[in-house]
């Protein structure tokens, strides 16, 4: 593939929207190339004004969010950033649906739902969706209308499944970009996402774009301050003062969007194996830490052999103020898990090593424990990564992404698993 920046040769245009383009790039099979116009639209394009550098600032709110989600676990079809304008992407047909997720009812909503007051909150978020229309200025769908009509693109015909998938889907992605706004003290009001179907894999991914047309954005919650397209529909006339406000408004989302990649948040995972003969257990659990981006380091102690070099690995980790989550791996009979406990305010979870023999009866004393002990027990070191994940989730977004882009494609495997396996038996039934 050809490095960021270096020049491609450009195939066909496949499709011209309002404010991009899209090429085949017939050296690199599969793959397109999105360009992004200097052009704002509304109302369909109504309204089209000429605005420049909103290419390049389109460019880079959509590849930060893409990445932002691809790094999270989420299918795209982002591929990377090509130049200041444009991206590399995987080539899809596109499925005509724009998905609506909400959180704040604000907008066409209103309109179409009277006695609704701007600011009802939807928990969960609403989802809706609207067919690609503009003759018709996209009327709004329903699921069964979607399913009806029987839509196939690269081989895969739009189903229940399909539909219940990037229903799903659009929420998760909402989320995630909810909770990583949030650092930024913005509120992500709504947001409009398209699927497309990628020809070479023939599975549905997030496509098409994200950038500061597809939502609201409302920093400190209040609508007054406004930075996404809506500050370009409100306006009474368009004048050149007005058009670089509105630019303004695109530079500063830009400019943020950049910070979702990062995090101010830390954290780490100590695991403390009360023998040498436990380090595969907890490799394990160091392997399931870093999926989700959290460092880990591996210590030896017994609590019972040396309760004092126990304590001072404790007092080493709580002396730097990094917040930790320590995990008492120890076999047979667990002293570490309590001892820990009983001397730290930080989370502790047991996740022993159970043995054939002795299992059944070594686990009580991981379970059992003291009055004022506080330390839950696992038997999975995926599962006790996963328990230090969910904590530290709660004030780093990237974490919690990655959570959350882990729950989506649990249930979107479990999904297809159940299509599949109702195809097969139709199959043998006939």
């Amino acid at each position: 593939m050809a490095p960021a920046g270096s020049e491609l040769k450009l195939g066909k245009k496949v499709n011209e929207g309002k404010t991009k383009e899209v090429y085949e790039l017939p050296d690199i099979p599969g793959c397109v190339l999105m360009q992004s116009k200097d052009q704002i639209t509304a109302g369909n394009a109504a309204r089209k004004d000429r605005m420049e550098g909103k290419a390049a600032i389109s460019n880079t709110t959509t590849s930060c969010v893409f990445q932002l989600l691809q790094e999270a676990g989420i299918k795209t079809a982002f591929v990377r950033k090509h130049s200041d304008t444009a991206f590399i992407a995987a080539h899809c047909e596109m499925i005509p649906i724009e998905w609506v997720c909400r959180r704040i009812a604000t907008g066409s909503f209103l309109k179409r739902n009277p006695g609704v007051k701007e600011g009802y909150k939807f928990y969960p978020p609403k989802i809706e969706m609207f067919f690609k229309d503009d003759a018709n200025n996209d009327p709004q769908w329903s699921e069964e209308q979607l399913i009806e009509a029987k839509f196939s693109f690269a081989g895969l015909t739009i189903g229940q499944t399909e539909v219940d998938i990037m229903a799903r889907s659009t929420q998760a992605i909402f989320e995630i970009l909810e909770k990583s706004w949030q650092p930024q003290n913005c509120t992500l009001v709504d947001l409009k996402i398209e699927f497309g179907v990628n020809i070479l894999t023939k599975e549905i991914v997030l496509a098409d774009v994200i950038d500061n047309d597809s939502w609201r954005l409302w920093p400190s919650g209040d609508r007054s301050q406004q930075k996404d397209k809506q500050s370009y529909r409100d306006l009474k006339e368009v004048t050149p003062e007005a058009l670089q406000m509105v630019k303004r408004n695109f530079e500063w989302v830009a400019e943020r969007v950049e910070l979702l990649l990062k995090t101010k948040s830390q954290g780490r995972v100590v695991v403390l194996m009360g023998s040498p003969s436990d380090l595969s257990h907890c490799e394990k659990i160091k392997k399931a830490c870093a999926t989700f981006g959290i460092p880990c380091e591996l210590r030896v102690t017994s609590a019972h052999k040396g309760p004092d070099e126990t304590l001072r690995i404790k007092a080493e980790y709580e002396g730097d103020g990094i917040p930790t989550v320590f995990v008492a791996v120890a076999g047979r009979s667990n002293g570490l898990g309590p001892v820990m406990s009983g001397n730290t305010a930080y989370p502790v979870v047991n996740c022993p090593p159970l043995s054939a023999d002795w299992g059944a009866q070594d686990v009580w004393s991981s379970l059992r424990l003291p009055s004022g002990l506080g330390c839950p027990t696992t038997l999975s070191p995926e599962g006790a990564a996963q328990f230090a994940a969910q904590i530290f989730g709660l004030n780093n977004h990237l974490v919690w992404a990655k959570l959350r882009s882990s729950m989506l494609n649990t249930w979107i495997s479990l999904k297809q698993a159940d299509k599949k396996l109702r195809e097969c038996t139709l199959r043998k039934n006939f």
